[in-house]
C-alpha cells in the first residue's frame, strides 16, 4: 500500500472507529456487521465485463458518520442509503466510503444498495493473486484471504458473517455454481439466470462464484448411508476421471462425520476447472479442484481429504482473526492424516512422527499462533498446527479428544473462534492445563518433543 493509500486508510478508520484485523491492515472494519448480502450479478464472459448491484443489510456497532466497504478494480455508479441517496459517496485506497446525512449510533440498523461495474481481476498481494480470475473458458473466484472486494463491495473482515443471495446471469450454455442451494435456473433467449441461497452465516472471503461448461453430476451417497447430498460440476471430457478420482470422498464425508460431528452444511459440491490449478481451493460448502488433482495417489486424496475437512474447520468455525489460522490449517492438516489412518496409508501416530521429523529439519523461527502475515500460509502453521492438535489428544486420550472436537463444532457451529476459545473447550472438557499444553507448539519457537501417549 501506497503511503498516500495508507494515510486515506488512517483516516478512514478515524472517522469510522474501525479496528481492522492486523494481519490485513487494509481490510475490513468492526464499525460495523452485515447481516446479508444480496448480490445480483451480470457478467459476460467474453469481454469479462461485471456489472453488479449489491444490497447489504448491516447494522452499527459504533458511533459513524460514514459506512466503509472494501471495493477494489470495480467503479461504484449509484448508491443508496436506506432507499436515500447518501451526503455523497468516493472511491479511494480500495475503498468505498458513504458518508451518511446525520451520523449513526451504536445498533443501528441501515441498508446500501451499490451499483457498479467494470472489468474484474485478481487482487495481488503477498499471497499471490486473489478473488476473481479468468479461466480459459469461464471464470474461478477464490478470495482467501482479501479477494472477495475484487467482485463486490463488502466488510472484508472474517470474523463479520452474513447470510447471502446470488444471482447471476450470463450466456447460455455455461453452469454457474454458487455457495449455498441452488433455488432457481431461467433461461430467456442466449442469457441464464441462476439464483443461489446461501442461509448459514459465511465470512466474504468464502464467498465465491464458479462459471465453465459444466455438467452437473451427483456422487453415489446412499450406499455408504450418508444424508449429505454430494456433486462435482465438471466437462463432459473430465467427468469420467472426476468421478474416479472423487470416488472415496463420501467414504471421507462419514469419517469426518463420525469424529467432528454432523456436516454443517446441506451439500457439498466440488467444482473440477478445465484450467489445472497449483492448489485446490476453498470456499464454504463447495471446493474447486484442477484435473491434476483427480489422482488416486495419496498426494491427491490428501487434498481432497483437506478440502473437505474444511467445512468444519475454516467454514462453519471460522478463525475471528488471521493470526489463528492454524485452527484452519492445522485442523485441516489432522483431518488428512485421520484419513490417511482410515483409509490403509499410514497410521496418525506415524504421520505425526514423519512430520515432526520434517519440521525438526526447518529453522526454528515461526511463531504458529501468531505467524504474522507474510508467514499465514507458511507450512509450518499447517503441520505444527496439525501437531498441536495431536498433543491434545495424546494428552487427553481418544474418546476425551474427540469428545472435545464435536463439543468444538457444536457449541461454535457457524460462528467465529480465537485460539483462546479452544483452549477454554480443552479446559473445561478434561483435566488437562491446554493453555500450559498447547503455549509451546504455538507461541514459542523451539520445536516441542514429539507427542507421545
Amino acid at each position: 500500500m501506497s503511503s498516500s493509500a495508507s494515510a486515506a486508510r488512517g483516516a478512514l478508520i478515524a472517522a469510522t472507529g474501525a479496528s481492522p484485523d492486523p494481519y490485513l491492515p487494509g481490510a475490513g472494519t468492526n464499525a460495523f456487521r452485515v447481516g446479508r448480502y444480496e448480490l445480483d450479478l451480470d457478467y459476460r464472459v467474453a469481454s469479462n465485463r461485471l456489472s453488479g448491484k449489491a444490497v447489504l443489510h448491516g447494522v452499527t456497532c459504533a458511533p459513524t458518520s460514514a459506512i466503509v466497504l472494501d471495493l477494489v478494480g470495480l467503479r461504484a455508479t449509484k448508491v443508496l442509503l436506506d432507499g436515500r441517496k447518501p451526503l455523497r459517496f468516493a472511491q479511494r485506497a480500495g475503498q468505498l466510503v458513504v458518508t451518511a446525512p446525520h451520523p449513526f449510533e451504536p445498533d443501528q440498523p441501515f441498508t446500501l444498495e451499490v451499483r457498479y461495474e467494470g472489468n474484474p481481476r485478481p487482487r495481488r498481494g503477498p499471497w499471490g493473486d486473489v478473488g476473481w480470475e479468468e479461466l480459459t473458458d469461464g471464470v474461478l473466484v477464490a478470495g482467501q484471504p482479501n479477494g472477495a472486494p475484487s467482485w463486490f463491495p463488502c466488510n472484508d473482515h472474517s470474523g463479520d458473517k452474513a447470510s447471502y443471495r446470488f444471482t447471476v446471469t450470463t450466456e447460455a450454455n455455461y453452469r454457474v455454481v454458487c455457495n449455498g442451494v441452488l433455488q432457481s435456473h431461467t433461461a430467456r433467449a442466449s442469457r441464464e439466470t441462476w439464483v443461489y441461497e446461501q442461509s448459514e452465516p459465511m465470512a466474504a472471503y468464502l464467498a465465491t462464484v464458479q462459471i465453465g461448461r459444466y455438467a452437473l453430476l451427483e456422487l453415489d451417497s446412499g450406499r455408504h448411508g450418508m444424508p449429505v447430498p454430494q456433486s462435482v460440476a465438471v466437462s463432459p471430457a473430465l467427468a469420467e476421471r472426476a468421478v474416479t478420482g472423487l470416488a472415496r470422498q463420501t467414504a471421507m464425508m462419514r469419517t469426518f462425520s463420525s469424529c467432528f460431528g454432523p456436516y454443517p452444511f446441506s451439500g457439498y459440491t466440488v467444482v473440477v476447472t478445465d484450467d489445472e490449478l497449483e492448489i485446490p481451493l476453498e470456499a464454504q460448502s463447495l471446493a474447486v479442484l484442477g484435473p491434476n488433482h483427480l489422482g488416486l495417489d495419496w498426494e491427491s486424496q490428501r487434498l481432497i481429504a483437506h478440502e473437505l475437512s474444511h467445512q468444519w474447520f475454516g467454514n462453519s468455525l471460522t478463525a475471528a482473526g488471521w493470526q489463528d489460522i492454524w485452527l484452519h490449517e492445522g485442523f485441516a492438516c489432522y483431518a488428512e492424516w485421520i484419513w490417511s489412518e482410515e483409509a490403509g496409508v499410514m497410521p496418525v501416530a506415524e504421520q505425526a512422527a514423519a512430520a515432526w521429523r520434517r519440521l525438526a529439519e526447518e529453522d526454528q523461527d515461526i511463531l504458529v499462533g501468531d505467524p504474522g502475515p507474510g508467514r499465514m500460509f507458511d507450512d509450518r502453521v499447517y503441520k505444527r498446527g496439525a501437531l498441536a492438535v495431536h498433543a491434545v489428544r495424546m494428552a487427553v486420550g481418544d474418546l476425551a479428544f474427540f469428545a472435545v472436537l464435536q463439543e468444538w463444532t457444536a457449541g461454535h457451529r457457524h460462528g467465529s473462534v480465537t485460539t483462546q476459545d479452544f483452549i477454554v473447550a480443552v479446559s473445561s472438557a478434561t483435566a488437562v492445563d491446554a493453555e500450559s499444553l498447547l503455549h509451546p507448539w504455538l507461541y514459542e519457537e523451539p520445536l516441542p518433543p514429539l507427542p507421545l501417549a
